[in-house]
């Protein structure tokens, strides 16, 4: 993983107003956050929580109430950023009467790319997802997996550097969960910088680098999952075949015995148990937020003052 800093948010905050102008609901409460280049990051949390509301206001889909956002050190707000960027919604809308090839030539063209490049991107995408025996079946027919499948190759028709995926396994069986978390991690390794949003706890826990954990709109918990998920004020020592003679006085014990193969560390709870803590948290404390230690001053980034 890059130290470079693709995404950037300083302060984000949105809130949704009703006719009249007055405040409905704070989507997003200052949230900092920094996403490094060849990293997946993923955005947990349960519905509600303004997790779609920030893939939003990176795409510029919505505007910040309050805060600032880059992208490639750029304002979210400049949408030449947009053809570095491949996004699959939650809710992939596409056309139903056109099958997986025409959709993917449909896409390739508002890319301006050539046909020849058309051709073998979307070949090769329809290949990686999977849906080489159904490519000439219109959409209508396609099941749900089957649909997030050309939805994912749509979101990868213009070769992005940065790709965001909002919950990119839903509808798909255990085979094909698998086969997609496997593709991201292939992305990653291409150098794509990747940021998932959902609530799959374990999809979550297998692939991604770091995550953020939001909750009503504000940030809860961040960090590399191996670091969140260790119990670190509890020690186990693992050891092979270790007889019960050696429980006592540990470590001369099992240097006596000769035991091999050895480790001492710290266990790890699971994602899931996190995540329900911390919800759990901030339900007994709704004020309490978790500030991004690792951000820079939003100033190193844009070389000028932040907006008051």
């Amino acid at each position: 993983m890059s130290s470079e800093v693709i995404i950037e948010t300083r302060n984000l905050t949105k809130v949704y107003r009703d006719f009249w102008g007055r405040p409905k609901v704070q989507a997003l409460k200052a949230l900092d956050l920094q996403v490094h280049r060849g990293e997946i990051f993923g955005l947990l949390g349960p519905n509600g929580s303004g997790k779609t509301t920030t893939i939003k206001l990176l795409l510029g889909l919505v505007f910040p109430t309050q805060g600032d956002a880059l992208i490639f050190n750029e304002p979210t707000s400049n949408v030449a950023k947009n053809e570095r960027i491949g996004y699959l919604p939650e809710e992939s809308y596409l056309y139903k009467f056109l099958n997986a090839e025409e959709t993917l030539h449909f896409y390739g063209r508002l890319f301006k790319m050539s046909s020849a490049e058309r051709r073998k991107r979307v070949d090769h995408l329809i290949d990686m997802v999977g849906l080489t025996s159904a490519k000439h079946r219109q959409l209508r027919e396609y099941s749900k997996g089957m649909q997030r499948r050309i939805g994912l190759a749509q979101a990868l028709i213009n070769n992005p550097e940065l790709i965001l995926l909002d919950e990119p396994t839903s509808g798909l069986d255990p085979i094909g969960t698998a086969e997609i978390k496997e593709l991201i991690r292939d992305l990653r390794e291409q150098g794509k910088t990747i940021v998932l949003s959902g609530h799959l706890l374990a999809d979550m826990q297998d692939i991604c680098d770091r995550i953020a954990i939001l909750h009503r709109g504000e940030l809860k918990e961040l960090g590399k999952v191996t670091d969140l998920l260790t119990v670190q004020d509890v020690t186990q020592i693992k050891a092979k075949n270790l007889p019960p003679s050696a429980l006592e006085e540990i470590r001369e014990v099992i240097a006596r015995h000769g035991v091999e193969n050895v480790t001492i560390d710290h266990p790890t709870t699971t994602l899931e148990e996190l995540f329900l803590r911390i919800v759990r948290e901030s339900e007994l404390h709704p004020g309490r937020r978790k500030v991004a230690a690792d951000v820079r001053p939003f100033e190193e980034l844009t070389g000028s003052a932040q907006k008051s």
